[in-house]
């Protein structure tokens, strides 16, 4: 039974890379094996090369003075804490809320059965963020020193034990998440601010990494020594990597053992919190006029309510919309200062520094991705949305109107404040707002045609439809892709072309294919959705 149902899980996973929805049908393994190295490069071009240069920054000090521990503690570190970050969101949904759950636990299945499927997911998932850091590091390293059988054990040992890890951090983290969200009334809203201190920390972090590591290095040997007598168990940590059988053993079982714990505090409640539907309340009924509603404002109504029923989907697709408010305040803040600083860098000032402003803010609103996962997320349900007498274009729109109402209002006040500080002149400004806004208009059209091009309706988590699939991958990184390249293709033509002149061409190329597939998802997209 279990191989059945790790096996089911593995194919929800993977699902995307070898079954085409819109086909019903298997892919052909060309198909499959193009979609996995895509996928591969992608995280290894991008992040894989992001964590190899800065290992190889640190690995070769480090190790000359012989802290080569050292150098896998942080490491370690930063593989843990990106594993946590990518893999703790899933956990509470994956493990407590998949749709599936009440039908195998009707069947005659052992509860700690069901459990392990479900946690394969959450494993996998960490495993792959913290290889993107560890692997790197770890073959810098074979590469700086010299290369033995020990330290090739230790590297592969201190992969496995670091994937463990942070699968014993995400179950613990998951299963607070859990027991907590029993007793609160708004617990979309508390794990969503939760969240977003944790992405917070992360980014602070990220921005202040430089300025730590520099001065890291130059005090390598004190911080060394205050680890090694004031948390010892990170400095084992770190000999794990250089190969020291003792520390392997030790690091190795203290692991095991956490995560035994978690297992078995996860096993004593599972039951409860995937069966519970939290907290009930007397409700008292007021007698009260009823107002009517558009349909356009009712499916509005309904669309931005599963979107806030759902922290996976507010933090996943909708975090730009954070961004954008952030990057407005900062901009009042210090904004003055860094465009004056980008003009004095940039030879052609103003036009340059125009373009580029212009295509971060579409960069940063195209984080949002609502409108990709959000006819997926009908689920089995589908069918009532389809059974209305409403036209199938309405409710298609109604999921457009809801990515440009988180996404442009954000985006507009961020864009008035940069273009308030910049100090451009009226029409360099008025470009700079109308950009990403015409972008956004695009990005939703263009999140809505994937989604009904490659919709997956048959998920028992949230995961699948919002973080998996081809569907989600080409609509944020295709859009990143169009305003790197634009922004790349003005730094070529700048010379020639004036910034006034790109960017109303931008604007119309924008426009057109916004109307283009707004088009499409009046009549072919609506025929899709209808018969879906």
């Amino acid at each position: 039974m279990l191989k059945l149902l790790v096996k089911k899980q593995l194919f929800e996973i993977f699902r995307s890379y070898f079954y085409d929805a819109k086909k019903n049908k298997a892919r052909t393994r060309g198909a499959t094996i193009g979609y996995i190295v895509m996928f591969v490069l992608l995280m290894a071009g991008l992040l894989g090369t992001m964590f190899g240069v800065l290992s190889n920054t640190m690995c070769g000090p480090l190790a000359e003075i012989g802290m080569d521990w050292l150098y896998f503690v942080i490491m370690g570190m930063m593989a843990v804490f990106l594993g946590a970050f990518g893999s703790v969101f899933n956990t509470y949904s994956g493990l407590y809320l998949a749709k599936d759950n009440d039908l195998l636990l009707s069947m005659p299945i052992p509860v700690r059965v069901i459990m392990t499927s479900r946690l394969l997911s959450v494993y996998l998932m960490g495993l792959m963020y913290s290889a993107i850091v560890i692997l790197p590091a770890i073959i810098v390293y074979w590469c700086t020193v010299p290369i033995t059988a020990g330290r090739i054990l230790g590297g592969v040992v201190l992969l496995i034990v670091i994937s463990l890890f942070v699968l014993t951090l995400s179950c613990a983290l998951g299963w607070v998440v859990a027991k907590i969200s029993l007793k609160l009334k708004n617990k979309s809203f508390i794990t969503v601010v939760v969240s977003l201190v944790f992405f917070g920390l992360y980014y602070f972090a990220c921005f202040r990494s430089q300025a730590l590591i520099s001065g890291l290095l130059l005090n390598a040997e004190d911080l060394g020594n205050k680890v090694k007598g004031g948390v010892y168990p990170l400095y084992l940590f770190g000999r794990v990597g250089c190969g020291d059988g003792v520390a392997m053993l030790v690091v190795s079982a203290v692991v095991i053992a956490l995560l035994a714990l978690v297992w078995y505090l996860i096993a004593r409640s599972f039951l409860h919190i995937a069966t519970a539907s939290g907290n009930t309340a007397k409700t008292v009924y007021h007698e009260k006029a009823v107002r009517q509603a558009s349909v356009d404002t009712a499916l509005l109504r309904k669309e931005l309510g599963r979107f806030t029923a759902s922290p996976l989907y507010m933090l996943n697709c909708g975090l730009g919309t954070v961004f954008l408010l952030v990057l407005a305040a900062a901009a009042l803040i210090k904004g003055r200062e860094v465009f004056l600083m980008m003009n004095a860098l940039f030879v052609g000032g103003e036009g340059f520094v125009t373009v580029l402003a212009a295509l971060c803010l579409c960069l940063l609103a195209g984080s949002n991705d609502i409108s990709t996962p959000s006819v997926s997320l009908e689920g089995k349900s589908l069918w009532i949305a389809q059974s209305l007498p409403i036209a199938p274009w309405q409710a298609l729109r109604a999921k457009l109107r809801m990515h440009l109402l988180v996404t442009e209002l954000p985006l507009a006040v961020c864009a008035v404040c940069v273009a308030a500080v910049s100090g451009l002149d009226f029409l360099h400004a008025a470009l700079l707002v109308v950009v990403p806004m015409v972008y956004v208009v695009l990005s939703a059209a263009f999140g809505l045609f994937m989604g009904l091009k490659r919709p997956n309706l048959n998920w028992t988590s949230e995961v699948a439809p919002i973080k998996q699939g081809l569907a989600v991958f080409l609509s944020m990184f295709g859009g990143w892709l169009v305003a790197v390249a634009l922004g790349f293709l003005y730094y070529a033509l700048m010379a020639r072309v004036g910034a006034v002149a790109f960017l109303l061409a931008v604007i119309a190329l924008f426009a057109v294919l916004a109307l283009v597939l707004v088009r499409w998802l009046k009549t072919s997209g609506a025929k899709i959705y209808q018969h879906l």
